[in-house]
């Protein structure tokens, strides 16, 4: 009976809007998951998981958007062996299918009250066991920078269009210089976005760490690697973002 009211549950928020979940093959288990913020908001999110996965990439979306920006993306993770924690933090809105925790909110919240959706969506990951790996896009790929700088057992960081979002309240390039882990940051085809990156990239002390400018195609955030949105890009983008993970988390 409990599982009959949970899939009750699952369509009836299917119904209402909610973002569907990546489409996977096979030998990818994908559920719906529910976790709570340190201020009790409810944050939605899709968790995927292929077979001995290597590690967990939480992927988290820019602003005015939600979890179905990666529709495409966490897909492809899952294929390259990564389990992938997608969710709609409460800094987000309509585009690519809308956006649950807003829904569910009320109202949209700021970049920093974002921050705790994160935090949670670190917390209920770091149950699984797994090498932990940050992903943000625009005003989240700044935020994954703080939250890294506070914990150190975050594996990597990809940073999709990072920049100073907070108006230096705080600054994210004094967060960027205690990462010791592993950064990969990537921009649009854009001077300005290109040396907003790369002023966070310089001051980041690990030894790996690598910029990926695009010379051709490169659109904002995480949208570089879907081929509808770059489709002169996409690949070259996801050429360096597999490497970069392979060294990261080597293949088995």
């Amino acid at each position: 009976m409990r599982w009959a009211a949970l899939l009750l549950a699952v369509l009836a928020l299917s119904a209402c809007n909610r973002p569907v979940a990546p489409k996977t093959d096979v030998s990818t288990r994908t559920e719906q998951v529910q976790f709570k913020a340190a201020d009790g908001v409810e944050v939605f999110g899709t968790w995927s998981q292929p077979a001995n996965p290597r590690a967990i990439i939480l992927l988290f979306h820019q602003a005015g958007s939600g979890q179905g920006e990666y529709l495409t993306i966490a897909p492809r993770l899952n294929a390259e062996g990564f389990a992938t924690l997608t969710i709609d933090a409460r800094a987000g809105g309509g585009l690519f299918g809308g956006n649950w925790t807003v829904k569910k909110l009320g109202h949209e919240g700021s970049y920093l009250e974002a921050r705790q959706d994160l935090e949670a969506a670190l917390a209920w990951a770091s149950t699984k066991k797994l090498p932990v790996i940050l992903w943000g896009s625009s005003y989240s790929a700044s935020l994954v920078f703080l939250i890294a700088a506070e914990h150190p057992e975050v594996k990597a960081l990809l940073a999709f269009s990072p920049g100073e979002y907070f108006d230096g309240k705080p600054a994210v390039g004094p967060a960027a210089s205690r990462v010791a882990a592993p950064v990969f940051v990537t921009s649009a085809q854009d001077q300005g976005e290109i040396a907003a990156a790369k002023a966070l990239i310089d001051v980041v002390p690990a030894a790996n760490k690598r910029q990926f400018a695009p010379v051709k195609g490169g659109v904002h955030g995480s949208s570089i690697l879907i081929r509808e949105k770059n489709p002169g890009g996409a690949e070259d983008a996801w050429s360096a973002v597999l490497a970069f993970l392979d060294g990261v988390v080597p293949r088995p």
